[in-house]
Parts: C-alpha cells; structure tokens; sequence
C-alpha cells in the first residue's frame, strides 16, 4: 500500500504456525533507489519481492536496509535478502543491536525456556518435520553483517528527510523513524495498532518495558500526521493526540 510519495508498507501475510500473520515492513523509493525497513521472517524472500512488485516497485532498485531492532520477524529475511541481491546492500542498524544481527549475541529473547515454549505452544497437528526446523531456525538464528550504525537524532538524506529515534526498550537498541515530507512514524514494535486503536508497547514482549513506554515521549517533539506500526499496520486517526494519551496514561 502506497502510504505518502515515495513511502509505502509492504504489507505481508505469512503463514504462520497454522494462521495468517500480516506483518508492515516499510519500503522508502527516491531518485537514488530502494531502502527497505525490516526483512520479515526467513523464508519470505519470494513474498517480499511479490509484493514489492505489487506495489510497483522494481526489488533490484532496493539499495539499503534499516533494521529496527534483533527480533527474529524482523530480521530473519536478510541474510537471503544479501545473497540474493546483485549488488552490495547497506544495512543499517544501531549500535546496541548489532552484535545480536550479526550473531556476535545470541538474540536476548531466544533462551532456553523460550524456544522450549515456542515449540509447544506450536498447534498440535504440526508435522515432525517442521516442528524440528522451528526448532533449528530458533537455535540458530538468521544473521548478517550490519555496515552503517544509526545515531539517535540522524537525518538520512533519503526521501526528503529520515529521522533516526531511538526508542529502547521493546529491545535494547530498538529503533524508529519518522519520515519528514509525510510526517509518517515508522514505529516498528515501540507501539501496535490493535482493535483499530493506536496502542503502546506489549509488555510481555518488551525486554525492559518501562524504558519502552518512556521512549514514547520522544515521539511528541514530532508533528506525526500517521503511524506505520509492524504489527497493526497503518493508522491516521488523530495520532499526535493518541500518542500524548498514551504517554500521559503511564505517568497517572
């Protein structure tokens, strides 16, 4: 879906552990090419380059790649990605989560207990096979080397302008961007769009969930007239007004 000149969501529906789960990857498209914000899961090279050129975009046109943060629906395309490509592809991150990208650090929510969780919480009618590579894919996570680190308060001169915010605390070094020209948040997993409401952070998926909810405050030096969140997708619905409330609702 085109969301504002030269700003779209890659809008991908994955099947996933017996449902569909549709997750926003961001695409920003400029006279210099493609830089794509966040990878989706492993296996979904082929869906993300259909959709891509669903869009009308040319996927060889892609140039860069933003990573939010270390979680595995977010990364977990890019070392396919790298490979497939024709040419070098510069990826961006910052400088907390890349060691986890590249597996200098196993990813901090993929423990023990977590993957034991994972694989018996998968639906009971999962094949053998398939319960094993869940497996497999969670002990070894996707990993690829992160070239460019991201400062909080950048601005990339793409696309008339992208603001690097850092908004620890869904992960270590999560990140966010806000898109100038469009005034668009792209706000990875900082919030969710949930029951057509903008919302805050999860917090059984946060690694230090007070750190998140204060991250939101930086969001309010910004004039944001729409938000992208990766689990939600996009919501245009009074969102300065929303993000103050969430804010002020914490500090009660």
């Amino acid at each position: 879906m085109q969301i504002s000149e030269g700003l779209y969501s890659v809008d991908l529906s994955v099947p996933l552990m017996g449902r569909i789960n549709v997750i926003y990857p961001a695409l920003f498209l400029d006279e210099q090419g493609a830089v794509l914000v966040d990878t989706g899961y492993p296996g979904t090279l082929p869906l993300l380059h259909k959709t891509i050129k669903n869009l009308g975009v040319d996927a060889s046109t892609l140039d860069s790649v933003i990573l939010t943060h270390q979680d595995i629906d977010h990364i977990g395309g890019l070392p396919a990605l790298l490979e497939d490509s024709s040419h070098p592809l510069e990826v961006f991150a910052s400088e907390l989560e890349k060691p986890y990208i590249q597996g200098d650090k196993m990813l901090i929510k993929v423990t023990p207990a977590s993957i034991e969780r994972a694989v018996a919480n998968l639906p009971a009618d999962t094949t053998p096979e398939w319960r094993d590579a869940f497996r497999r894919n969670l002990e070894n996570p996707p990993k690829a080397p992160v070239t460019t680190i991201l400062e909080d308060g950048q601005v990339l001169d793409r696309c008339g302008g992208i603001v690097v915010i850092l908004t620890p605390g869904h992960t270590p070094g999560h990140l966010s961007l806000y898109h100038k020209k469009s005034k668009t948040l792209i706000a990875a997993d900082s919030m969710v769009v949930a029951e057509g409401e903008l919302q805050g952070p999860i917090p059984a998926y946060c690694a230090d969930y007070p750190l998140a909810l204060q991250s939101l405050r930086k969001y309010l030096q910004f004039d944001i007239e729409q938000v992208l969140c990766y689990h939600g997708g996009l919501i245009t619905d009074n969102v300065n007004q929303r993000i103050a409330e969430i804010v002020n609702s914490m500090e009660a």
